[in-house]
């Protein structure tokens, strides 16, 4: 059955056949096998790194060494930048060359086999931030591998991409500890894992790809090791002889796995391990290792695979004691002797940092069951975001026939300790916290972040459960820095923003600590700590509930406490109560007074009439005064609860929300409940379908399994507290009744009134008068307005809006900014470097639809830039060089200070320039000096700086030059980017 497989293949590679005996005396002998290319940032400060091709080649019937001596011979690295190719000098026997800035290494790893490993490092400057591809090629691959046509003729190709980026931060690409040569035995599941780590604790994924020959040109007639072509049965060519084979890699652990050979050979693969970082919440593909790997496959095998018993993956604290211990087994079916090995980056850490030890190292075959012990003391400077991966090797040692191996994974997630509280100090009289704990245990943390909630809520965290929870109902209301120079951060006193404490709530706190990306990681969230209720000595909002839902006649419920910690003697009573009011969840300087007149003691509830409960959200403060009208105190401001809903077919999302100072997230009422009704029903005869558990699920719930088409309506009944027990423990409201109907996949209207914004009144004379306008000024930021539809209808079914934006005029390529945007006005903060910017808006309805996109509005700079007509560059610092206006000799303005720069200078510095092009001509019309700059270069920059040397470095008479600057500005308008200044100017010596 070989030879019939024999034939098959070669007739149908007869090419490559021909290709091989023809090839037989050419000087480049077959040779290269694997490799990969690995690059380390020298210093975070700098663009500088380190480059390390690492290969293996066949010594076998062959005297070919890895690089070459002839830059046309193609054993080149490019390093990606544009700089000239390099030529990698021969490593092999006897040579291993060296000098400034390079080295190379060679060794002999398997004579029997014919495997040596070569390696050349070199160092190298990137000029600036970009992705840069580094390549490296070599003439030959070694000849007869059997999943791509004439191997020994196909140029052996690597390329490693690197991403020098200030935003994302340091970067160097995974290191892989395990070779990139393997054997398998025919017959038998293959596996491999390459061991890959990165340095900077990015999280890697894996996946396979084409072997190349060339940048973006794969190997000819590449087939995967699967391919039915290596198998005289396909359908039964796994171990178990009962389907077909597969070959995969595991993208997260990275384990290649082959169910299961069969045809004897040489194979080629080739997998890329990429680079993710978390930035701003998002994950950033990074770079890459393309990695090009050999396996070897040989006769049937007598022998079975042995087997690895690893723990469980597991999360340690830093520092915790005991350290980390645990023993791993091997086994083998034949009773064969095993050797066990362990690869990690964590074994390769300097002795000063706490590297992990496994026994017995250097590994060793032992009799099964085989143990190796693993122990690592875990310190601060181990914690990271995403976990460790160690990989267990397990290989047998049969009396004859070939070795087998096995990989395992094993993660190991380092998380910081807990932080520990002092006791806390209530101020009453100011209504706020003074929160201290102890020096955090890992001082190289980056960051203390301090939640708050109302009430009580006891939580232990699980192993692995870092951070805080959601369902535990914290806000984050601080990040302070883990220590100031050397000096541990410990404090923080809650003001509430300012605002002071809400009366009556009972506050409790918890710590984080966060450590710096791009490792990142946090702590164990801390105990809870808690302070007494705050005095309830000024009214205490405990109800804003929505009893009826109308655009007209909506009415709200409105309840609260007397200031029952109120000094009467300060405050004598009885009190009557102003009720305040304000649209939207949060509170403004919008507020207005809603009662006619005082209501009085026994009366701590009113009743708001004639509102548009159906489209908006209605906050209430309430503030009591006594009978001589000496005001005691107002209350915080609570909202109503407002639901919405998402449409999908045969299915409502339903999700409510509420700013109050009351917590509805409690555990003594841990679910809230959701009523519904057919449209039309009356409120009271809505029937409850959900007990929401919101400590579990959030505020969020699917009603599901409903019928499509069908508009159905909604309620939500939300229970709270203030953690008092002097206030009612349990506070419910309920929500608006919304209705939305299943299925609906007809988008809302169109937007038709025109977009405006806050800079539409701007003329460009008068924008370089204002004071706002400093040359200093670095971000921008744009507001628009829109208005809603007044077609009722369509104003009904919009749920929100889709802000869309784009750089220039004419860009058909909007993106969107932003997402379900509640309000009609939306402010562009994404540290805009100018106001150059275009809009579209789109409504959004409560199935999720988008409507048609509104008409464009562009928002455009005012643009600047004058040169002098004089300069004086003769030695006295005064008027030294020919500029353009600006205010670089003044410092910014100090906080609270307007005018730092003078008007006179204000005016005419250079605003919004990109880059500036300027050639300067004496008075026969002869170029003596050229310039160009752009604003993001400190040298040469849009200034032009000249200082009256020609463009040789010789000093110029005193006499009148011509110029001409094409200056580039940053403008919506591509029609009004360049202009072309035309001017002279006298140099005077």
């Amino acid at each position: 059955m070989a030879n019939i497989f024999e034939t098959r293949f070669w007739v149908r590679s007869g090419i490559m056949l021909m290709a091989i005996m023809l090839v037989g005396s050419m000087a480049y002998a077959t040779h290269l096998r694997a490799g990969n290319i690995i690059a380390t940032r020298n210093n975070c400060n700098d663009r500088i790194f380190t480059i390390t091709i690492t290969v293996y080649t066949n010594t076998n019937g062959t005297s070919v060494l890895f690089g070459g001596t002839k830059l046309d011979e193609g054993d080149l690295l490019d390093f990606g930048d544009g700089s000239r190719k390099h030529l990698v000098p021969e490593i092999g026997p006897g040579k291993t060359p060296s000098g400034d800035g390079f080295s190379s290494t060679y060794e002999v790893i398997d004579a029997v086999r014919g495997i040596a490993k070569a390696t050349y490092t070199i160092v190298h400057n990137y000029p600036g931030p970009k992705s840069y591809r580094i390549s490296y090629r070599e003439p030959n691959r070694n000849e007869g591998v059997l999943n791509m046509d004439q191997s020994v003729n196909t140029p052996f190709y690597l390329e490693t991409v690197i991403v020098i980026d200030p935003f994302l931060g340091c970067n160097n690409t995974p290191n892989l500890l395990v070779p990139p040569i393997d054997r398998a035995c025919s017959g038998v599941t293959w596996s491999h894992n390459p061991g890959a780590y990165d340095p900077d604790g990015d999280s890697l994924s894996y996946a396979f790809v084409i072997p190349f020959q060339e940048v973006d040109e794969p190997v000819l007639d590449y087939r995967d090791p699967d391919d039915e072509d290596f198998y005289i049965d396909f359908s039964t060519g796994n171990e178990q002889n009962d389907n077909t084979p597969t070959f995969n890699i595991d993208p997260i652990t990275g384990t290649i796995t082959w169910d299961a050979p069969e045809i004897v050979g040489e194979y080629n693969i080739a997998f890329v391990i990429i680079e993710w970082r978390k930035y701003n919440g998002v994950w950033k593909r990074l770079g890459f290792v393309r990695r090009d790997m050999q396996i070897e496959v040989i006769k049937d095998c007598i022998n079975h695979r042995p087997d690895l018993q690893v723990p469980q993956d597991t999360c340690i604290e830093a520092k915790s004691i005991p350290a980390l211990l645990k023993r791993i087994y091997g086994t083998d079916p034949d009773n064969d002797q095993v050797k066990i090995e362990a690869f990690s980056e964590i074994f390769n850490f300097p002795a000063s940092q706490s590297p992990a030890t496994r026994s017995p190292f250097p590994p060793e075959f032992r009799p099964v069951k085989a143990t190796l012990t693993f122990g690592w003391k875990t310190d601060c400077m181990h914690v990271k975001d995403q976990p460790y991966l160690v990989i267990f090797k397990v290989s047998d040692n049969p009396s004859n026939g070939p070795s087998l191996a096995t990989f395992k994974s094993w993660f190991i997630t380092v998380v910081g300790p807990k932080p520990k509280w002092k006791p806390p100090v209530l101020d009453l009289a100011k209504r706020q916290t003074k929160l201290e704990w102890e020096p955090y245990a890992c001082q190289d943390a980056e960051k203390m972040q301090i939640w708050r909630r109302v009430g009580e809520f006891p939580f232990t965290p699980d192993n692995c459960e870092t951070g805080m929870p959601e369902f535990l109902g914290y806000e984050l209301i601080a990040t302070v820095p883990i220590k100031t120079g050397n000096t541990p951060v410990t404090t923080y006193t809650d003001t509430n923003g300012g605002k002071g404490l809400a009366p009556g709530a009972k506050y409790c706190y918890r710590l984080v600590a966060q450590f710096p990306v791009p490792r990142g990681g946090e702590s164990y969230v801390s105990e809870e700590v808690c302070v007494d209720p705050i005095l309830a000595d000024v009214p205490v909002i405990t109800n804003v509930s929505v009893e009826k839902t109308d655009r007209t006649g909506g009415e709200i419920r409105v309840r609260w406490t007397r200031p029952f910690e109120a000094s009467t003697i300060q405050f004598p009573p009885p009190y009557h109560y102003d009720v305040w009011r304000a649209v939207g969840f949060a509170r403004g300087a919008d507020s207005v007074r809603v009662n006619s007149q005082g209501v009085f003691i026994n009366d701590t509830t009113f009743i708001d009439k004639g509102l548009n409960t159906e489209e908006n959200v209605y906050n209430y403060s309430i503030t009591a005064l006594t009978s001589g009208n000496v005001e005691v105190g107002t209350s915080a401001a609570a909202s109503s609860v407002r639901l919405e809903t998402i449409s999908r077919v045969n299915e409502i999302e339903l999700n409510w929300s509420a700013f109050v100072p009351w917590s509805n997230l409690i555990p003594q009422h841990p679910t809230h409940e959701l009523y519904r009704g057919l449209e039309g029903t009356a409120d009271k005869d809505f029937v409850l379908v959900a007990n929401v558990d919101v400590t579990a699920n959030g505020f969020t719930y699917i009603d599901q399994d409903l019928e499509d088409d069908q508009v159905y309506c909604y309620r939500v009944r939300t229970f709270g507290g203030y953690g008092n027990d002097k206030i009612d423990s349990v506070l419910v409201n309920y929500s608006q009744v919304i209705c939305a109907q299943t299925g609906d996949s007809i988008p809302p209207c169109k937007l038709l009134p025109p977009l405006r914004s806050t800079l539409d009144f701007i003329d460009c004379n008068d924008y370089r008068s204002r004071i706002d306008t400093q040359c200093d000024r670095k971000t921008f930021s744009n507001t628009i307005f829109w208005s809603k539809p007044t077609d009722e209808e369509c104003r009904g079914d919009i749920s929100g809006y889709n802000v869309y934006a784009a750089s220039k005029v004419g860009d058909t390529t909007f993106v969107k900014i932003s997402e379900n945007q509640k309000d009609t006005f939306y402010v562009d903060t994404r540290n805009l470097l100018s106001y150059a910017q275009c809009y579209r808006i789109a409504a959004v309805d409560r199935s999720g639809n988008i409507g048609e996109k509104s008409e464009i509005l562009c928002i455009d700079n005012c643009p600047y830039y004058e040169l002098p007509n004089v300069f004086t560059p003769n030695g006295d610092d005064d008027n030294e060089e020919f500029s353009a206006y600006n205010a670089r000799e003044y410092n910014p303005c100090p906080p609270g200070e307007e005018l730092c720069v003078p008007f006179a200078v204000a005016e005419k510095c250079a605003r919004f320039v990109i880059s500036v092009k300027a050639r300067f001509y004496n008075r026969w019309g002869k170029e003596v000096y050229s310039y160009e700059g752009q604003i993001s270069d400190e040298v040469k920059n849009i200034y032009i700086d000249w200082n009256g040397l020609d463009s040789n470095g010789n000093e110029l008479s005193s006499a009148v030059y011509y110029y001409v600057a094409d200056v580039t500005f940053d403008t919506v308008d591509p029609a009004k980017k360049v202009k072309t200044f035309k001017g002279w100017v006298h140099l005077i010596r």
